[in-house]
Formats: C-alpha cells, structure tokens, sequence
C-alpha cells in the first residue's frame, strides 16, 4: 500500500514512519509537513511546504494511495480555543477533505486522545475541539477512523518532539513500564500505534470506528513483516 504521512516530525509520527518503512506492507510513503525529517530510505518521498494543508500540488497523485496516517497535532496547554481549532480541526479537515473527494476508498487514520469529547458540549476545551474534528471526519465518504491512546510510551529511540515532554518520559520511564505490566489498555506504544494503522489500513478486523488503547494494542500485536 502507498501511505500518507502528515506529522512525521513527532514524537506519534516518527514512530508510525518507523513502522511504514520496516514493514513489506507499505510500498511507499509520501511525507508532508513544514520541515524535512532527516530521514533517507527508499521507500521515503518528502514533501517540505509552509502549509502541510495545501494538496493542489499532489492533486494528482491522491488517487493512487490507499491510506493517511494523520499524526499531525499540538498541545491546547496555553492556547485558546480559537486557536487550537485552527490548527486542530480546521487544518485537519483542510487535508481530509480533498482526500476523501480524490479517492473514497482511501482508509484516513486521525490520531485523536483518550476523553475527547463527541458530544461537543463537555467543560474540556482540547476534548470538545477534537471531538468535533473526529465527528466531521467520520461523515467524509471515506473509511476514517479514530486512534484515541492513553499514555503513549516513546520506543526503539523515538524522542519526544517537545523538550518537556522529553524531561517528563525520563522521569516516568519506570513508573510507565509498571503501568504497562498491571494495566496494559491504558498504554500503548509509538510502535505499536504504528502497527496498528497499517494493520487498519490493510484490511485487518477493527471493532468500530474509534479505538482505545486495548484495540489499538491487540491490533498493533498482530505479526507483521518486516525488513
């Protein structure tokens, strides 16, 4: 299959590029964001522009790729809704939409959290702007579907994008290696998520629409291929 990538710079991104390259699965993946990756492998095709929302230059070739692993996000912590819609729901479904219009069999995975909100009512802001991103999403004519992890544990070297973040996981690396021992569905891991959607994409059995942690984790075990 032939892969989007939008958000490959994170810390969620560069863990489900990490997957797409390693696995015989994926033939090849088109990554769009604002800077380079740093990343060569031939399976690889950057696409490096201020507005990673802009597809009149691909127009083209959406068509002739089966999936988007949407990893692009940034934290609410001091943002306004405003803002946070803006870059949360409006960008997303900028690049959704065209998507959906060039190749309805397309499978669009939108990486979202555990708690958003789609009632769109809820007191919490992050919670109900993604709510309504996932609510939107899911009424395009193609196969979307919602990744809402819990704790997300970097592996195999993937960092943290954001400095804190870093800091934080150091911290609580143990306290995240028990957590996964005594209650597994409520972590996932950069690799496992990664194996998850191209386990989505490729047809595999998916309980609905929006999965959690444990789906996302019984999907991400599944035996793959790898190089």
């Amino acid at each position: 299959m032939n892969v989007i990538l939008f958000g490959g710079t994170g810390m969620i991104g560069r863990g489900v590029l990490r997957e797409c390259l390693r696995d015989d699965a994926v033939t090849g993946v088109l990554a769009v964001g604002r800077t380079p990756l740093g990343v060569s492998h031939p399976k690889l095709r950057e696409v490096v522009q201020p507005d990673p929302s802009d597809l009149s230059g691909l127009a083209a070739e959406l068509p002739g790729h089966d999936a988007c692993f949407f990893c692009l996000g940034v934290s609410s912590v001091g943002m306004k809704e405003e803002a946070y819609r803006r870059v949360t729901h409006d960008l997303t479904l900028a690049v959704a939409r065209p998507l959906a219009a060039a190749n309805p069999r397309l499978t669009f995975v939108y990486v979202s959290g555990e708690g958003t909100d789609s009632t769109g009512r809820g007191r919490s802001m992050w919670a109900r702007v993604k709510g309504r991103t996932e609510n939107d999403l899911l009424e395009l004519p193609f196969r979307a579907y919602m990744f809402r992890p819990g704790i997300v544990q970097p592996v195999r070297g993937i960092p943290s994008k954001t400095r804190l973040y870093r800091t934080l996981y150091t911290v609580t690396a143990p306290l995240i290696a028990v957590l996964r021992r005594i209650a597994p569905n409520l972590v996932t891991t950069t690799e496992d998520l990664g194996r998850a959607m191209i386990a989505v994409a490729a047809g595999g059995e998916v309980p609905g629409r929006i999965l959690r942690p444990r789906d996302i984790n019984r999907l991400g075990a599944a035996p793959t291929r790898h190089n």
